[in-house]
């Protein structure tokens, strides 16, 4: 009787962040489905969504490295309700159409989209045998690329239902009623927090200095600021540029669609073959190559290029800086130290945050300068060849490594 109430709970729980994840992947992609729309009708440049990503991303970083000890107070169901209103708040302050309340909804929405990870990530945590952790992890993960496609499928019919206005009402009313139907999970999900615990500032530097401790470590953090980097570039400035190649919004949203359902399978995909068949750090060298190429390549293309063509390196890049995440988490995990996966894990992803920070802003200052998209990617892809280079250089003594995390730590 205990093991299928332990069932019912981890599936309770695997239902509920998915869906969770699945909305606050809607809400930060949304703004990317209806920029388009928001550019030609405010008269804006494009560089502008580079701006919003990267606020986005720095709000991202500080949330995601402050949130472990409100998580541990109030529990993870309660921060999961937070992460949905914050990015209901965030999607209602850019329907505002002022550039100022842009820019207060990429941080409160970028930090609600930040701390529904690791909220999701601990609740399952409780109720997840170790031995189908892997999967279970990558189902949930799934999420992101499913509230994507769902975002580039739904915005563009929204939009001219709605307005595009209407559109980031219609996801925030939407975040924030998925809020409310959680609330009767909390007392079972929420059993294990500690009201007691306090915030402290040290955790935004301990976080940060298990990972720099060791060169394995470090090389991963690279890699996952690479990675995300490309990721957050590709979200956000897809379909602008599919819009700019000829296609209209709804074109373009299903095309966006059609290269996250790549994405979805290809996570799973990547972390069983990195955990059976291929040594992880060149399971991650091959996509960062895929990245690397597949940008380049999207650089190089002219107007006159098919739009099959375009859309095929849209589905390798998607496969790619979309489908890292598990076989870059599991080898971070299995770097650490017994005690020291959270830290370990958090300290990786604040560097994913950096990336998401720094690439979309590097890309909107080329479309400034040049007028090009293609520079923009280009740019971007760089890093990522750098990381595949470096994760083929091997790595060191794993059992030093270990020691050295946790005596940074």
């Amino acid at each position: 009787m205990a093991i299928d109430r332990g069932l019912r709970l981890l599936l309770l729980a695997l239902g509920a962040m998915f869906a969770q994840q699945t909305f606050a992947s809607i809400g930060r992609g949304l703004p990317a489905v209806v920029a388009p729309v928001v550019i030609a009708d405010l008269h804006l440049d494009a560089a502008w969504l580079g701006t919003y990503a990267s606020l986005s991303a720095l709000a991202a970083l500080t949330f995601q490295l402050g949130c472990g000890s409100f998580l541990v107070r109030h529990g993870a169901l309660r921060l999961s309700q937070v992460a949905l209103v914050m990015l209901s708040i965030g999607l209602a302050a850019g329907a505002s159409g002022h550039v100022l309340m842009f820019a207060i909804s990429a941080i409160i929405g970028g930090g609600g989209a930040a701390v529904s990870t690791p909220a999701s990530s601990h609740l399952l945590g409780r109720y997840c045998p170790p031995r189908i952790a892997p999967l279970v992890y990558s189902v949930k993960q799934t999420a992101v690329p499913a509230g994507l496609l769902l975002a580039g499928l739904l915005g563009p019919a929204l939009i001219l239902w709605v307005g595009w206005r209407g559109t980031l009402l219609v996801a925030g009313g939407a975040c924030l009623a998925f809020a409310l139907l959680l609330q009767p999970l909390r007392r079972e999900f929420d059993a294990d927090r500690t009201p007691s615990r306090r915030f402290s500032v040290k955790d935004f530097g301990r976080t940060i200095g298990v990972v720099t401790a060791t060169r394995e470590l470090r090389t991963l953090s690279m890699a996952c600021f690479a990675f995300n980097g490309l990721q957050s570039v590709f979200t956000f400035y897809f379909i602008v540029f599919l819009t700019r190649h000829g296609q209209d919004l709804a074109a373009a949203g299903a095309l966006f669609s059609l290269t996250m359902m790549v994405a979805m399978p290809c996570r799973i995909l990547w972390g069983w073959l990195g955990s059976l068949w291929v040594a992880p750090r060149v399971m991650m060298a091959v996509l960062a190559f895929g990245m690397a190429a597949s940008t380049a390549l999207l650089g190089l293309a002219g107007e006159t290029w098919p739009i099959w063509v375009i859309t095929a390196l849209g589905i390798v890049l998607s496969a790619t800086a979309m489908s890292w995440h598990g076989v870059l988490l599991a080898e971070t995990a299995r770097l650490a130290p017994d005690n020291m996966h959270g830290a370990a894990t958090g300290g990786v992803l604040s560097f994913g945050q950096i990336g998401a920070f720094l690439l979309p802003l590097a890309y909107s200052l080329c479309l400034s300068a040049t007028g090009s998209h293609g520079v923009g990617f280009i740019v971007s892809g760089v890093p990522a060849l750098l990381v595949a280079v470096a994760l083929l250089r091997g790595g060191g003594d794993e059992e030093q490594a270990r020691q050295e995390v946790a005596a940074a730590a």
